[in-house]
């Protein structure tokens, strides 16, 4: 399939996915890895593990004119060895996707509608969260609530975060596309507030946030 979508925002990133169709051997043909990493693939047993790290270079080869080269910090944070460029990555089964941004750290997450995230509400959520959860859209919400957090995450690289306690998302009611107001709470009790925007396609929820 190739480049799913890509979208430039107002705010001057820019997001794209890839959805993964290809055999193993055509997304190695696409990627053109570096031979370190692609050594460092061969030794994931999982094949879907293994394509999704091809399909993420696959992506990283349309968006770039130049070859770049794709690391990670000790914190697990992903940057480019030969580009300043802010980027985050995500991925599934199905999608990989990256956000890119030339100044401010960025983060993003994708999930499949169609696992349980029940799990989420009692490990993610405080109590107010919990509160505002819809019977009838319950799973969809857990799930863009789980994308919104990890998003933030993402864009802070902080270690040891608690989900429930320390990053917040205002109630909102779950549609095809929207916006997210989140309120991220550190140690000291000094707050930061982000914006983020999610959308849903395929049975996935797609969700970004930028830092300001």
């Amino acid at each position: 399939m190739a480049l799913y979508f890509k979208k430039e925002l107002e705010n001057e990133a820019t997001i794209a996915v890839w959805q993964i169709t290809e055999t193993e051997d055509e997304l190695k043909e696409l990627s053109a890895t570096p031979t370190d990493e692609m050594e460092e693939i061969s030794f994931i047993q999982s094949e879907s593990q293994r394509k999704q790290r091809l399909a993420v270079r696959a992506l990283l080869n349309t968006l770039f004119d130049e070859k770049v080269y794709l690391s990670h910090h000790d914190n697990g944070k992903p940057y480019l060895e030969n580009n300043p460029v802010n980027i985050s990555i995500t991925h599934t089964e199905k999608y990989v996707a990256v956000i890119l941004h030339d100044e401010e750290d960025c983060g993003i997450d994708v999930e499949s509608l169609d696992r349980d995230f029940s799990a989420v509400e009692k490990k993610a959520l405080s109590e107010e969260e919990i509160e505002d959860l819809d019977d009838e859209k319950r799973n969809e919400q857990l799930a863009i609530y789980w994308c919104a957090k990890e998003a933030v995450f993402k864009l802070l690289s902080r270690y040891s975060v608690d989900f429930a306690e320390q990053i917040e998302i205002e109630r909102f009611h779950p549609r095809g596309e929207g916006e997210l107001e989140a309120t991220f709470v550190d140690k000291d009790g000094d707050e930061d507030e982000f914006d983020l925007e999610y959308m849903t396609f395929d049975r996935h929820v797609l969700v970004w946030v930028v830092g300001e």
